[in-house]
């Protein structure tokens, strides 16, 4: 492809879902330049960082890579200040400002859009509410927060096409941008994440697994407290803020592993009989990363995750918010016998190369579309 294109990501600060996202891009197109707000160098995988990274002024302050997200203010002149007047095309990968980057008027502009900006518009108090950073920080911070609301919206249309990362989110897209957006689902490792054929992954170890932040939104005291009511031990994948608290409250019904590296992950997963997903997400790469490994999903039925479990094949979905309805529901499930063969048919659908050809695809029907 002889055309010159741009990548521009928020910042690369560790590999989540949209720098997973960001390597298969990167693969695809080995001679884009790739802009991003802030580099913490060592952080991304090696196909990232041996590209050609521009950075914003951002990078220069002292120590920015332990405290960036507070610098949420200045993101928006930040990322308005790259050059890319000789890009024929601009992919951004955005979930906070990258989508609003100023492109050459000739050039073409696709966002593959992770989520509008969450903590500006509909889950401020998750991020920023008085229990999170203190009530006189929250009441400074709700202003810029509208503020920042405001100049999203007002720079929606410096996309040309929007490509979600779900029904879920282009929905988002619709509410706030007032526009449409195809949806290409994120990728999904499964050549990693698969059963051990080594060993009977129909006679799974009797726990419950969850993988996830420890942060309120992720509403894992659901979780402990379905699990207690069903009496199945759970084990818990994962670090943040609320680990304290939700050890405290689990008591002896749960072990918390903190952090855990990717083949520890996997071994969970291939060891779990069920995996529980309570949150509401826009996409949720964690019940795809189980099923991949032939395990079922108990899930809240909202948000991303109506689109990547089947409920009585690849698991079940809760109706209700409660620990109620989810410990009714995990209780289904751990008396359903489900075929792992089909659950792992199902996450293969979302594996990393039909992830790349589908960007590829729509990166090359844009093109064309501009050159006629």
């Amino acid at each position: 492809m002889s055309a010159r294109i741009a990548l521009v990501h928020d910042w690369l600060t560790g590999m989540r879902g949209g720098e997973k996202a960001l390597e298969i891009v990167c693969e695809r197109f080995p001679s884009a330049e790739l802009f991003t707000l802030v580099h913490v160098r060592g952080s991304v995988s090696p196909t990232i960082e041996q590209r050609r990274i521009h950075t914003s002024f951002v990078q220069r302050l002292p120590g920015v890579g332990r405290y960036y997200r507070q610098c949420l203010p200045l993101f928006p002149s930040a990322i308005e200040q790259f050059d890319l007047d000789r890009f024929d095309l601009v992919l951004s990968i955005s979930h906070c400002v990258a989508k609003s980057v100023i492109r050459a008027p000739r050039a073409q502009h696709i966002c593959y859009c992770l989520t509008p900006m969450r903590y500006a518009w509909d889950q401020f108090d998750a991020y920023f509410g008085p229990d999170r950073i203190g009530a006189g920080w929250s009441r400074l911070m709700r202003p810029v927060m509208a503020q920042l609301a405001r100049w999203d919206r007002r720079t929606a249309g410096r996309v040309d096409r929007y490509v979600a990362i779900s029904q879920y989110v282009a929905g988002r897209i619709g509410r706030y941008y007032n526009r449409q957006a195809t949806v290409v689902y994120p990728p999904v490792d499964t050549e990693f994440f698969r059963p051990d054929d080594t060993s009977d992954v129909s006679r799974p170890e009797p726990f419950a697994l969850v993988v996830s932040a420890l942060v309120p939104y992720k509403r894992l005291e659901v979780a402990i407290e379905a699990c207690h009511r069903v009496g199945i031990p759970l084990k818990v994948a994962g670090d943040g803020p609320e680990r304290a608290t939700l050890e405290r409250r689990a008591a002896s019904s749960a072990e918390f592993f903190g952090r855990v590296t990717d083949h520890e992950l996997r071994n969970l997963y291939r060891r779990a009989t069920v995996v529980l997903f309570p949150g509401e997400e826009d996409f949720g790469i964690v019940p795809l990363e189980a099923q991949a490994c032939g395990r079922p999903v108990v899930a809240l039925g909202r948000g991303g995750a109506c689109e990547t479990v089947i409920p009585g094949e690849t698991g079940e979905l809760v109706d209700d918010l409660g620990p109620d309805a989810f410990a009714t529901t995990l209780d289904r499930a751990l008396h359903c016998r489900y075929d792992a063969a089909r659950i792992r048919a199902h996450a293969e659908r979302f594996g990393r190369d039909r992830f790349g050809d589908e960007i590829e695809a729509l990166v090359r029907a844009q093109l064309t579309e501009a050159a006629t």
